[in-house]
């Protein structure tokens, strides 16, 4: 596995990978460990439809499933798309970046209460805008629920289209909504606050595990890692650990904030291979 960054010495816990899993390896039983999918399981691909997860990742997951407390994907596809991906209902799933989640078992996923009154305020922003227009300048629109996405990706003249959405964003602020920059992505949110850390800190409390792992390669990632640092600076865990992917497109915040950063979803797999043995 290639590291492309030894572990920051301004973590608590700094230490070499196998030393930085050993807590959670020594007690899986009481261990969660948690990834994002695109860029991070799943290579980025042009287009949202065209991801698909390697079979030695999902392998990797299922090994895991069956031996650690909790086992899930953090996303900002929707919960159901994101199981339908990663193709293992034995995991849990958020989705929305910490707006919906759908557990082991579950045939729905379930919207977190906190969005209860603002389901239609990003759609309703959205649809003031010509489709037509967005659609020409390269940019594509995503319908996830309460957020609403724009996507540029492989458009014809990409830094147009990000120039369109940043526009839109401006035109965003102060009406009660959140724009959120991700790779080549911008999502119109209603202003509640939920982030993947928020929604992660909640599960984890929830199951009562002692130990957590988060892997991820953007900024949604990062607020996961903050907030387990914070669960772990109260004492609500004893051990945490935050995993960087490795990128071209990766912001400079995630090298900052990761424990370990590996090179690309290659090297989680090496991870999660790791985290298998006892």
């Amino acid at each position: 596995m290639a590291i492309l960054e030894a572990v920051h010495a301004a973590t608590p816990q700094a230490g070499s990978l196998p030393e930085l899993l050993g807590p959670l390896r020594a007690d899986p039983a009481a261990a969660a460990i948690f990834t994002d999918i695109d860029g991070t399981l799943a290579p980025i691909a042009e287009r949202a439809d065209e991801a698909a997860v390697p079979t030695d990742a999902r392998e990797a997951l299922v090994a895991l499933a069956g031996r650690y407390a909790l086992v899930g994907c953090l996303s900002g596809r929707r919960a159901a798309e994101a199981r339908r991906l990663v193709g293992l209902d034995q995991l849990a799933y958020i989705g929305n970046h910490g707006f919906e989640r759908l557990l082991p078992g579950a045939a729905e996923a379930q919207l977190d209460p906190a969005v209860a009154g603002h389901e239609d305020d990003a759609a309703a922003f959205v649809s003031r805008f010509d489709q037509a227009e967005l659609a020409s300048v390269g940019l594509r629109l995503e319908d996830k629920g309460p957020i609403r996405a724009l996507h540029w990706r492989g458009s014809a003249d990409e830094a147009a289209a990000e120039a369109r959405a940043r526009e839109i964003a401006a035109e965003a602020l102060g009406r009660n909504l959140v724009p959120h920059w991700g790779r080549k992505v911008l999502e119109i949110r209603p202003a509640v606050h939920l982030d993947k850390g928020t929604a992660l800190a909640e599960l984890l409390q929830e199951r009562g595990v002692a130990n957590a792992l988060y892997g991820g390669d953007d900024r949604t990632d990062v607020d996961a890692f903050r907030r387990l640092r914070d669960l772990r600076a109260a004492g609500e865990l004893e051990a945490a650990v935050c995993v960087g992917i490795g990128s071209d497109e990766g912001p400079p915040e995630l090298a900052d904030e990761a424990d370990v950063l590996v090179d690309g979803p290659a090297g989680f797999v090496e991870v999660l291979r790791l985290l298998q043995e006892s």
